[in-house]
């Protein structure tokens, strides 16, 4: 087994001072704006008192305690996928013990993309909302979109410069939030009582509806699942120690603003109690950076989309589309398709909530059931592959079900109040996954293989046969039979005969998605001497396809060791050592009118299809050259029709 150039061992990235910048800059975006909005939600337009405002403080210390800290930076970062985390990658550790968990990974993936579209607007919302501080009747709706279509615009050239700000604008930020909310403190410490959990209890039994808070409560912790995701760019280490800052701002503002708000106790908020912990003159100066807070939140939500797409992509679980790279920057990638899909979600969603307040009612719905998948597949992990003890496990599972089926009732409630979007966006988003997920079995099920050495003697002929035109010097074919002795019988039946395809060398291309994110190998198998190789590349999920320059890596370096003459065996060229032609036949497979199927299996493989024909072709998805490349059609039959009777007549 080789390995490709360019490869790089991606372990753990190790603690340091840039480290820890660069996660403030990255990892933190979504869970350190909730300060704008969830002190905000939890008093709503409630009549401000000690039980409503303790109480809401205590849950969210203990939610942050308890699902950010224990779960998701103690236990969840150990789940680590040769360093990435994420949702898809936690099952990539786990899909060779338990294939069918791919449909609680796709449930959490297709939710969290869904509720992703609906963080840049409430996190720039209540920025720019700061401003009706000045006017109360300034239309803050076309400022939002202005800033959202600039944001998703600058996406194709990637983040790379102006991702070296994000650390110390996010370093700033949060050092504002301490600051403000420990000045806010020192005038009411009475607020510190909240940190006994005494209180939570007390107003989620006690207080008149107050299990239904836990909807405002939970804002505070959305960001836990982002942080998860974003493990790759930072290292755990890094994520740790910056976590230890990040936590200790946010919760001195959010009791900074608790201690503001009782103040106004016997009395409906007006204002939104992060900026009325503001010195009058510092307002202005405040919008401005939680402006650029919440640009950053929105640009890491987004970095994040289109690694999911990409995983899933590689985990055969999106339809093809086209990814680009703007910078050599490692998880820097543009995804135009989810770019555009995005882009317009968040200016639907603006538009029709049009005030932050109104987000808030719609927000964090999809994103609790993200979190209980991850809990189901992160217990799966612990007891199967870590194998923990029982006990603890169970443990773990039984409290985190209590804890998050507790905030999915909560978060029930906003469902008429917008909860629906979040949901039917992450619905649409499952539909998508479950159909290509499901066509893909069925084909690869149903997909004949015959015994390749079987050909062997008639490939042998026809490489000789100069009475057929020479269709190429080197004929390349991508073959999805992981036992190399096997072949699809389309690809023998496109040789000899589609077309009989005369070629000097066969080249037979597998491609072996592996559960390591960036591995990039290959091995080098002669099946019969001067006409068939087959070369097995063994890529990561996160490892763009870029088969025809990985192909002509690898003869490369087989011309270097002498392996294989790649020189044209055409006379006239021969004699003056030209390189010989080669060219790739891609076969599209179209479902056959000679099937039989199932109600679920043709509505799946009709789904298939149409996402197939709006999706990019085999080809592109492949990085392969379009000059040097057949494309064929060939049926799909994947039950053949019953038995019939023909009768003949005279």
């Amino acid at each position: 087994m080789s390995t490709l150039s360019g490869s790089k061992n991606h372990g753990h990235q190790k603690l340091t001072a840039a480290g820890l910048l660069i996660s403030l800059g990255i990892i933190y975006g979504d869970i350190g704006t909730s300060p704008l909005y969830v002190m905000k939600a939890i008093a709503g337009d409630r009549v401000i008192s000690e039980a409503l405002i303790l109480g809401g403080l205590s849950c969210v210390f203990w939610t942050l305690t308890l699902q950010t800290t224990i779960k998701y930076v103690l236990i969840t970062l150990r789940a680590d996928n040769k360093g990435e985390g994420g949702i898809f990658s936690l099952f990539a550790l786990i899909r060779r013990r338990n294939p069918n968990l791919v449909w609680p990974a796709m449930i959490g993936g297709a939710a969290l993309l869904a509720d992703g579209i609906i963080t840049p607007p409430i996190s720039v919302s209540s920025a720019i909302e700061g401003l009706k501080i000045y006017d109360k009747d300034l239309n803050t709706i076309p400022i939002v979109i202005a800033i959202l279509l600039c944001l998703f615009l600058v996406q194709r050239f990637g983040t790379n410069i102006v991702g070296k700000f994000f650390g110390p604008i996010m370093f700033i930020w949060f050092f504002m939030l301490a600051a403000l909310g420990f000045n806010e403190l020192l005038h009411n410490t009475y607020v510190l009582k909240a940190l006994n959990p005494v209180y939570a209890i007390q107003l989620l039994t006690e207080y008149p509806g107050g299990f239904w808070l836990l909807g405002a409560v939970f804002l505070c912790t959305t960001g836990a699942e982002a942080l998860y995701s974003d493990l790759g760019h930072c290292g755990r280490p890094n994520i740790r120690i910056s976590w230890i800052f990040v936590k200790t701002a946010l919760i001195l503002n959010y009791f900074g603003q608790g201690a503001w708000i009782l103040s106004q106790k016997g009395f409906v908020l007006d204002t939104n109690p992060f900026f009325g912990i503001m010195p009058d003159w510092f307002v202005f100066y405040g919008i401005i950076i939680a402006t650029m807070a919440a640009i950053i939140a929105s640009q890491a939500l987004i970095s994040g989309s289109y690694t999911l797409i990409s995983e899933a992509l590689r985990l055969n679980l999106w339809p093809k589309v086209r990814i680009k790279y703007p910078t050599i920057k490692k998880g820097q990638l543009f995804i135009p398709s989810t770019n555009i899909m995005m882009l317009f979600g968040c200016i639907f969603v603006v538009l029709v909530f049009k005030e932050s307040n109104h987000m808030e009612a719609a927000y964090g719905l999809a994103i609790s059931i993200t979190m209980m998948m991850t809990t189901l597949l992160l217990t799966y992990y612990l007891l199967i592959i870590q194998r923990l003890s029982f006990i603890w496990v169970g443990l773990f599972f039984l409290i985190y079900s209590v804890i998050e089926v507790s905030f999915l009732v909560a978060n029930l409630e906003k469902f008429f109040h917008g909860g629906y979007f979040t949901l039917i966006a992450g619905g649409m988003l499952m539909f998508v996954m479950a159909v290509w997920y499901t066509a893909h079995r069925i084909k690869r099920r149903l997909t004949e293989y015959v015994n390749i050495q079987d050909y062997f003697p008639l490939i042998k002929e026809l490489s000789e046969d100069t009475s057929i035109p020479k269709y190429s010097t080197h004929l390349i074919y991508l073959t999805g039979a992981d036992n190399y002795t096997q072949i699809e019988s389309k690809v023998m039946y496109s040789i000899f005969q589609k077309q009989p395809k005369r070629a000097d060398i066969y080249w037979f291309l597998h491609i072996d998605v592996v559960d390591e994110p960036y591995t990039m190998e290959y091995k080098v198998r002669t099946m019969l001497q001067d006409d068939v190789i087959r070369i097995d590349f063994k890529l990561g999920f996160r490892v763009e396809h870029r088969i025809n320059l990985f192909f002509r890596k690898v003869v490369e370096d087989m011309v270097n060791s002498k392996e294989v003459d790649f020189t044209s065996r055409y006379t006239s060229l021969n004699k003056r050592n030209l390189i010989g032609d080669f060219r790739f036949v891609v076969l599209e497979k179209h479902l056959s009118s000679d099937n039989d199927l199932s109600a679920i299996e043709q509505f799946a493989m009709d789904w298939y299809f149409l996402l197939k024909h709006i999706s990019i072709s085999e080809s592109s998805a492949f990085g392969l050259d379009t000059s040097s490349i057949t494309v064929e059609k060939v049926p799909m039959v994947i039950t053949p029709m019953e038995a019939f009777q023909l009768k003949r007549i005279y």
